[in-house]
């Protein structure tokens, strides 16, 4: 099983951002998608595990325009694939790894997701992704 899902970039603007990636990878975006639940508008490239993400702030208080107006864009996180979710935020529970609240949240494409709190992982914001196939959360 492949373990890295994606790469989620940070960007201020889709629209600024897609024609340089689009000519970078050669290779349109896969459209776009809002996700309520992380204040994002997010683009993927490609299929399968090794995506890439770009992610845009839907309003000034996301949690990504913060990120933006600390960091500048850039490398955001690493998506981790799991087959099991729960399972998987148990073991990092149990290894020291602090979760982002709420701990399981819906993800782009309906997925069950959770972050591990950068703080715990080294300085590297992990969101897992279950591989699983589970019905989808309420608020996806």
């Amino acid at each position: 099983m492949p373990i890295i899902d994606h790469i989620g970039i940070a960007v201020n603007s889709l629209g600024a951002a897609l024609p340089l990636y689009e000519a970078i990878l050669g290779i349109p975006a896969s459209g776009t998608e809002t996700v309520e639940s992380e204040g994002v508008r997010v683009a993927f490239f490609g299929t399968g595990a090794g995506r890439v993400e770009l992610l845009e702030p839907l309003g000034p208080d996301s949690p990504l325009a913060r990120f933006l107006e600390r960091r500048g864009g850039g490398l955001h996180h690493i998506c981790l694939a799991v087959p099991d979710l729960d399972e998987a935020i148990r073991r990092a529970g149990r290894a020291g790894a602090r979760l982002i609240e709420p701990a399981v949240r819906g993800g782009a494409d309906g997925a069950r997701v959770a972050f591990l709190h950068p703080r715990s992982t080294d300085g590297v914001l992990l969101e897992l992704r279950e591989t699983a196939t589970r019905e989808p959360l309420d608020d996806a």
